[in-house]
């Protein structure tokens, strides 16, 4: 039987993990800043070929919007990223093939748009994976980027974009236009004077994670964008053309050990 002072040790070992614990899921978010994002970490911050724009719309596919912001990009002779939620790549499957077709790049946004609020590893693992693998049936293609929703790298969403082969990104610049007063004149009056070259602007093409109608400020703000950076020499296209380090490919894994063979003896022969 345990003595008491050994389950005294056990449990002050036990409360001494938690804030270790803590720790590595929340310290990794401290990403979501913008000043030691792009100071620190350029490459999480979307950071990339000097006369290129990465421009990047999260939280879709949302039949109810999307379709008027590829219709905006053609005009405009614009090809970008879709971050898109993993649940609604099943719902919406006609949709998000048509963002293939249009030559768009699809990329993974989580499965759902939630907040983690606690570490859970296995779990966040178990959903990247699936929206990484429902994308990859839509487009024909392994997806290669992903932007936790909120932007909220935490250690285990890390952690499972490592298992699951994804390379994080989250942007240089953003809209501001999932506000109620968003509007187009906003939206580029935020986005401006934060992007230059080799920046990843972050947009979003639907208002089901935001106020109502929101949307239509991003689209209104879409030629002006566009005609800015074309004013400023920049190309404007989607990350897999703006020059950010790809990941490398997971390692595969080990092969099983052969079964190991008892020692021969002189009745073996």
């Amino acid at each position: 039987m345990r003595s008491s002072a050994h389950r005294g040790r056990l449990l002050t070992a036990a409360v001494a993990t938690v804030p270790l614990l803590a720790a590595a899921h929340i310290v990794p978010a401290a990403s979501w800043l913008p000043g030691p994002r792009r100071a620190w970490l350029p490459a999480l911050a979307g950071a990339g070929r000097a006369d290129h724009v990465a421009l990047t719309f999260d939280d879709g596919p949302d039949p109810r919007s999307t379709p008027a912001f590829l219709d905006a990009l053609d005009a405009l002779a614009v090809r970008a990223t879709f971050f898109v939620l993993g649940e609604r790549v099943p719902a919406h499957g006609r949709l998000t093939r048509e963002i293939v077709r249009r030559g768009h790049e699809l990329a993974v946004h989580g499965w759902t748009h939630d907040r983690p609020w606690r570490p859970a590893p296995v779990r966040e693992t178990r959903r990247l994976a699936r929206a990484a693998d429902a994308v990859a049936e839509v487009s024909g293609t392994s997806p290669v980027w992903y932007r936790p929703p909120y932007g909220i790298l935490t250690g285990d969403r890390l952690l499972a974009a490592r298992r699951t082969g994804l390379r994080p990104v989250l942007w240089t610049a953003w809209g501001h236009d999932w506000t109620a007063d968003a509007t187009a004149a906003s939206v580029l009056a935020t986005v401006l004077p934060d992007l230059g070259g080799g920046g990843t602007v972050l947009l979003h093409d639907t208002d089901r994670h935001a106020a109502p109608d929101c949307w239509r400020a991003a689209l209104g703000a879409l030629p002006g964008l566009v005609a800015a950076c074309r004013e400023a020499g920049l190309t404007v296209g989607p990350l897999g053309e703006h020059g950010v380090a790809r990941p490398a490919p997971p390692a595969p894994p080990a092969p099983p050990a052969p079964p190991a063979h008892p020692a021969r003896t002189a009745r073996d022969g």
